[in-house]
């Protein structure tokens, strides 16, 4: 997972184009919107399509996507989870 965890954040930092931001600088467990990194709902569509394309990932509601998107670590979880049914 931890590999995984790497992964994600330089693909959101790259997706994101977060020029100012190193994949150390985001912890597995932070937020990533509002108080996070700050991230916004074109943000969250925008890591959607990466997560569908790349990982197979569907996110089909918005109470859905709120839990999935919450953290590095929430969406590094739920890829194994669906990899893992």
């Amino acid at each position: 997972m931890k590999e995984l965890i790497e992964n994600l954040k330089n693909e959101i930092i790259e997706s994101l184009n977060l020029e100012d931001v190193t994949p150390d600088q985001i912890e597995a467990d932070t937020p990533l919107f509002v108080e996070g990194l700050g991230l916004d709902s074109i943000d969250a569509l925008e890591l959607i399509v990466l997560l569908e394309k790349k990982y197979g990932l569907k996110i089909d509601t918005a109470e859905e996507g709120k839990r999935i998107l919450y953290s590095v670590r929430t969406i590094a979880e739920n890829i194994i989870r669906s990899r893992n049914p």
